[in-house]
């Protein structure tokens, strides 16, 4: 099994990511270092619009993602309900 992982920049909105990420993939293994907050998980994680919404309170395009992420590992499925990484072919 490989990881796929997520960091994204830590402020304010994307701590609400990173709960809505927490929500939706429970295995999910979240790493707070200065500055960065890197998820990471076995073969598959992904990001609904509709939980990340509940959590901020408003309405979230999924392409708002790219304002604060910094890096990803994995293959790249998204649409604008989600973005799911996976290593599957």
């Amino acid at each position: 099994m490989s990881k796929v992982y997520l960091a994204l920049q830590d402020n304010d909105i994307s701590r609400y990511i990173v709960e809505a990420i927490e929500e939706d993939n429970p295995d999910a293994t979240i790493q707070h270092m200065p500055a960065m907050i890197r998820i990471e998980n076995e073969e598959l994680l992904t990001i609904r619009r509709e939980t990340v919404e509940e959590k901020l309170g408003r309405d979230w395009d999924i392409q708002e993602l790219h304002l604060n992420l910094i890096t990803l590992g994995g293959n790249v499925d998204e649409d604008e309900d989600q973005l799911t990484l996976c290593w599957k072919s």
